[in-house]
């Protein structure tokens, strides 16, 4: 799931990790295992029914291993289903197309064959476990918060979690209860549908009310 610069010269900055399993010195190698194992595990088993232990047998390293690059099966998870994810890089956009940039940039992610099942799999997970939403509540955070912050706008964190339910929602109704006409419409519709209100919450100067 490698973030892509194609639409309107979108630039990405290379994230090792905008998951769990960063910070020091680590085996890129061991680290692609433990991932890989994880990916096959959760995808065939949920996340409830995997197990650490698992993981690491498949792996061939030892459960404390896992631990210590992921911290926990949530981290794990989350590192898993979004391990690929590179940081859009907003700075390198103008400032009226950086709604529609974040929303092709989400979208474009969760159509994808190869990336979207793991998405769907964590946002369903999600929403019953704490430990999860923590986690891809961090993972968002760095990967629309922290893009915003990077063009020096104020408020990046609250323009983030706007953004953030409004996407969610968007991705809760099409990809998981499959609400129609939402699920059928195409791809480019459906972005252009919601880029204009993520791009207000860009602009608006005050987000309690006042007009951009």
């Amino acid at each position: 799931m490698a973030g892509t610069g194609e639409a309107h010269g979108t630039a990405t900055t290379t994230a090792e990790a905008v998951v769990p399993g960063i910070g020091g010195p680590r085996s890129a190698g061991t680290r692609q295992a433990i991932l890989e194992a994880a990916r096959s595990a959760f995808a065939a088993h949920g996340y409830d029914r995997t197990t650490i232990r698992a993981v690491a047998r498949t792996a061939g390293v030892d459960a404390s291993m896992v631990m210590r690059y992921f911290g926990s099966k949530a981290g794990l998870f989350t590192a898993a289903a979004t391990a690929n994810l590179q940081v859009p890089d907003l700075t390198a956009v103008p400032e009226p197309e950086r709604g529609e940039v974040l929303v092709r940039y989400l979208v474009e992610r969760w159509e994808d064959p190869a990336s979207g099942e793991g998405l769907m799999l964590l946002l369903r997970t999600a929403a019953t476990s704490d430990e999860v939403a923590a986690q891809l509540q961090a993972v968002l955070g760095q990967l629309i918060a922290g893009p915003i912050a990077a063009t020096g706008a104020d408020h990046a964190d609250e323009r983030g979690a706007f953004i953030q339910a409004q996407m969610l929602g968007v991705a809760l109704c099409r990809y998981v209860l499959r609400q129609e006409p939402l699920a059928s419409l195409p791809t480019a519709e459906v972005i252009a549908a919601v880029a204009p209100s993520v791009q207000q919450y860009l602009e608006t100067r005050d987000l309690a009310g006042s007009q951009p």
